[in-house]
């Protein structure tokens, strides 16, 4: 089931952008929507997760530290490097930077799944860099892009924590104490986060339908070069710290995939529709990018293992 939701999850967002294109007056009522789906989206994310998830993360202490250090690192400051390169207005700067300021998204832990990465790792550093971004992202934020606009700091922290944070813990908790129920449910719960994921696209679409011609070519160019520096330096910086292939790829696809979801809805509640922008198209490219680099991992895997039978033969 994994596979199928996150082989069209792509499709499903071409499908929901397109349709709020072309007809923006269904959405836009429902910006209201979007920090509630964010909700949603997070509950499922902790209703997936235990108590040991996090406790995994002692016996894989440097693998997680430095997979954290490269997330809040390379993704915000590429993210702003990048912006001022392509010359993109205030609004798409701002939009830029929270998408590489936020932890890394759920859709990593099904790419890694598909990469044959360390799945344990993946789940442990989403988990991780999730509870840690309450704190970082708002901080990062205000360090990047203090001098050019106000960051109302306290107001985003207390907005993470009652977004990320509580639902995440609550999730958690009741994972804790009714398993076998929610044990029955959690294969939907994917397809919960994804089609709620969806829907946050298609009301972003929506509210920027009128400048998308305008502003959508050169902010596809701005994520894709973001998304595959992520990918590309969380790799190499790992490679050259000597961790083994599989602790680099699920690295790389940790620090590469954002939660674009959360940085949408940080956009719409404190700044502008047009700075969500850079976040709505994130979150259809890395599900793609994701998937092709997936396909390509697994398929490297699998031939190395036919080379090593034949060996043995």
């Amino acid at each position: 089931m994994l596979e199928n939701i996150n082989r069209f999850f792509p499709i499903f967002a071409l499908l929901g952008a397109t349709t709020a294109y072309f007809m923006p007056q269904w959405f836009t009522e429902l910006k209201f929507l979007i920090v509630p789906l964010l909700i949603i989206i997070m509950l499922s994310m902790g209703l997936t997760l235990s108590l040991d998830d996090f406790s995994r993360a002692l016996n894989q202490k440097r693998a997680v530290l430095v997979g954290l250090i490269l997330q809040f690192s390379i993704m915000p400051t590429s993210a702003l490097l990048i912006s001022l390169a392509l010359g993109l207005d205030r609004d798409l700067i701002i939009g830029m930077v929270l998408v590489g300021s936020v932890a890394g998204g759920t859709a990593s832990n099904v790419v890694c799944y598909l990469a044959k990465g360390d799945v344990a790792l993946s789940i442990t550093m989403t988990a991780l860099s999730t509870l840690a971004g309450v704190l970082l992202t708002p901080l990062i934020i205000n360090l990047l892009l203090g001098q050019m606009i106000d960051i109302p700091l306290s107001a985003m922290l207390i907005s993470l924590v009652k977004i990320v944070l509580m639902p995440v813990a609550v999730g958690v908790l009741i994972n804790h104490f009714f398993r076998s129920v929610i044990s029955k449910i959690t294969p939907v719960l994917p397809l919960v986060s994804i089609l709620a994921i969806v829907m946050a696209i298609t009301i972003i679409v929506a509210l920027n339908a009128g400048q998308f011609d305008k502003v959508g070519p050169i902010i596809l160019v701005a994520v894709v070069l973001h998304n595959s520096l992520g990918l590309i330096l969380g790799y190499t910086c790992c490679r050259l710290l000597g961790f083994s292939h599989k602790v680099c790829k699920t690295i790389s696809i940790e620090v590469g995939l954002q939660n674009s979801g959360l940085a949408t809805a940080l956009c719409i509640k404190f700044f502008s529709p047009a700075s969500a922008l850079p976040a709505a198209i994130f979150s259809i490219w890395h599900n793609l990018s994701g998937a092709l680099l997936a396909g390509y991992w697994s398929r490297e895997q699998q031939k190395s293992h036919k080379q090593d039978y034949v060996a043995d033969k």
